[in-house]
């Protein structure tokens, strides 16, 4: 789980992206955005946003919570190094995921910020999460299948932890904002692959960062007030 941080906002409806000739979430892999989609929409007690509301989001709804989505998509991508994608999450609504490159956010084998990754975020904090705060938001580190399981699932955790903790404590996101936060190591589901089949290393190295639906956007979309 290092970091390609994805902010992360699940489920890729483009299906396969291609970046730097590699093939995401192509073989094996092509479950990953289904997977991944399948963990947000979720508040801290772990039940589906807007459990009762989120079920039952009306068409009109749906719409107006993806103009709002469209609109934190396009702040996103005014971020330095930032891969951006519109997914779904588990409750059918868009969702945002961004994605960073573990080499700006990390050396090999550490989970300290580099300098770029801190710029990086600073501005995604500035642009997007302070700004869209009617957004949740869920960060999930990954790794590649080099070293150890325990390492790797370790590492994966520390490098999710540091993202969040970076865009808590010092670009000032509400903790309320963050709901979840979780390393899954080398996980076989969530390794991404070349189109030859082979692993691509460096890009199953990642964190990802999804932005979805809070229940607050729910219920004004829900009202006609979503703005």
């Amino acid at each position: 789980m290092a970091l390609a941080m994805s902010v992360l906002l699940l489920l890729p409806s483009c299906g396969t992206a291609t970046k730097n000739g590699a093939l995401i979430g192509g073989g094996s892999g092509a479950a990953v955005g289904a997977l991944v989609g399948g963990l947000i929409g979720k508040n801290t007690t772990g039940a589906l946003i807007g459990a009762g509301v989120g079920a039952a989001v009306g068409t009109g709804a749906g719409v107006l919570i993806g103009k709002k989505m469209d609109k934190a998509k396009a702040a996103a991508q005014q971020v330095s190094n930032a891969t951006v994608e519109t997914v779904k999450d588990r409750n059918g609504l868009d969702a945002v995921k961004v994605s960073f490159d573990n080499g700006i956010l990390f050396q090999t084998g550490k989970s300290n910020l580099q300098a770029g990754a801190q710029n990086s975020l600073a501005q995604f904090a500035q642009k997007v999460l302070n700004v869209y705060t009617d957004c949740d938001c869920s960060i999930y580190g990954f790794a590649s299948s080099d070293g150890s399981d325990q390492l790797n699932l370790n590492l994966s955790q520390q490098r999710a932890n540091a993202v969040s903790n970076y865009l808590k404590n010092t670009c000032g996101v509400a903790n309320s904002q963050i709901k979840y936060v979780q390393g899954f190591g080398e996980d076989p589901q969530y390794l991404i692959y070349n189109q030859d089949g082979s692993e691509n290393r460096e890009a199953s190295r990642r964190v990802e960062v999804y932005l979805y639906a809070s229940d607050a956007m729910i219920k004004d979309a829900e009202n006609g007030t979503l703005k």
